[in-house]
């Protein structure tokens, strides 16, 4: 069977590998390409020995032990990787405070310490009272479950940043369900002082010792890079009998890992309707910034997030050296700064590159003139928007894709908020569901 996978991302080379790995022929596969290079949104780029991620700090941990070691095993195994103890830190003012902020909220001044535990404990006495839902809006979702002080001083800030929208545009799908939400008893601790941790599943995690994160999706890519057409973007996609056509070629099956909101103007015959909601699909691009730090003495920071104006445009800086000391040459260090804008709007300047190191000096970071240089990677689809109605615009997208046999894939290929290891665990049960269909109709493995 001719397959066409559209994308040789993480997802797409996953899927890819599972099925050669599953028995199909490796000739039966063709992955088409836009880029230079495979790895998608998991690239990496070095600069004079300086290694940072082009979509943001990635990092390898997983509740599904299998997929993490599926993708360890096949980027050299444990021994190219190292271990690392997360240490995750919010700056607040002249405070670092342990991250989750709930869990951190005695290393704050004492009058906002304040206001954040009394209206976290009001916020949990109204709901166990009422008994009330979780609210759709996202404002009202945070001020629900934190309560007005902690939405005052790090949530509504924060989430601004990111999104690059009021609270009340977005919904509250997203996060419900995929925050945990910590005991009472635990907070009401971290307030007077005894430290208590938060989201504990990414207390440890790994990373590629050399080649940044992409080194995993290079591994995975060995097994299949020869069926990976490059610098071949999808520019037209026709229904054909049973099969369909990709610019023109002939293939029996095709899974996309294109962002769907693009897809209108390549696929022909979307309904009208379909074709809006995929197009009315929200998402966030992102400006990632390498500063190359003239010191090797960092703080033992994994990342560090940025919740305020005042610290500049990054909202989260990733101590990219301390993933991996290849990450870096000998007396070195890399800061990998983020910024989100809008999808649909124009990436920022120059500038911006500037504006960031002002903020950061700003907030204690670092010094102008320890920056020996810097570099600037963007990615246009970064981060899925869950804007109101977002879930309705999805599933009519995804099922008519399905209903025409364009199987949808990933993280923009389905609009799902999945990290890395999720988009290996969705691969790999497409390509099972590929084999088993392979199976049932006969076909040689």
């Amino acid at each position: 069977m001719k397959t066409a996978i559209l994308g040789a991302g993480v997802s797409g080379l996953s899927l890819a590998r599972f099925l050669v790995e599953g028995g199909v022929p490796l000739g039966e596969l063709h992955l088409f390409e836009a880029a230079a290079e495979v790895g998608g949104l998991c690239r990496s780029k070095t600069v004079d020995g300086f290694t940072y991620d082009r979509a943001g700090g990635h990092i390898l941990y997983s509740k599904d032990a299998a997929a993490r070691d599926w993708m360890i095993s096949c980027a050299g195994g444990p021994d190219a990787f190292v271990e690392t103890a997360r240490q995750t830190r919010i700056r607040f003012g002249d405070c670092w405070v342990h991250y989750p902020f709930e869990n951190g909220l005695c290393d704050l001044p004492a009058e906002v310490n304040k206001e954040c535990i009394e209206g976290y404990i009001s916020a949990y006495e109204a709901r166990s009272e009422s008994g009330s839902e979780a609210p759709s809006d996202f404002d009202a979702w945070v001020r629900w479950r934190f309560g007005d002080g902690i939405h005052a001083h790090f949530m509504r800030p924060y989430n601004e940043k990111i999104w690059k929208r009021s609270l009340s545009e977005l919904g509250s799908s997203w996060v419900a369900g995929r925050v945990p939400e910590a005991p009472l008893e635990d907070v009401v601790k971290a307030s007077q002082g005894v430290r208590t941790e938060g989201y504990v599943h990414q207390s440890i995690f790994h990373y590629p010792e050399t080649g940044g994160f992409q080194a995993i999706t290079d591994g995975i890519a060995t097994a299949v890079i020869s069926q990976v057409r490059l610098n071949t973007p999808v520019t037209q996609l026709t229904r054909h009998g049973e099969g369909w056509r990709v610019d023109g070629e002939d293939f029996d099956l095709v899974i996309s890992t294109l962002p769907m909101d693009e897809l209108p103007r390549i696929i022909e015959g979307i309904p009208a309707e379909v074709a809006a909601a995929m197009r009315e699909l929200s998402y966030n691009s992102l400006s990632s910034i390498l500063l190359a730090i003239d010191s090797d003495e960092q703080p033992d920071f994994s990342w560090v997030y940025m919740p305020h104006e005042e610290q500049g445009p990054a909202n989260r800086v990733t101590y990219i050296s301390n993933y991996s000391p290849g990450n870096a040459p000998a007396g070195g260090s890399g800061l990998q700064c983020e910024v989100n804008w809008r999808g649909d709007g124009q990436a920022p300047g120059e500038e911006l590159t500037g504006e960031v190191i002002a903020g950061l000096e700003r907030a204690g970071l670092l010094t102008k003139d320890q920056v020996l240089f810097s570099d600037r990677s963007d990615e246009g689809h970064a981060y899925i928007v869950y804007t109101h109605g977002f879930e309705e615009r999805r599933r009519r997208s995804i099922d008519w894709l399905e209903s025409v046999g364009v199987l949808p894939l990933g993280r923009f290929g389905r609009y799902d908020y999945h990290n890395s290891d999720q988009c290996v665990i969705a691969a790999r049960e497409l390509a099972a569901a590929l084999l088993e269909r392979r199976s049932a109709g006969g076909q040689e493995t």
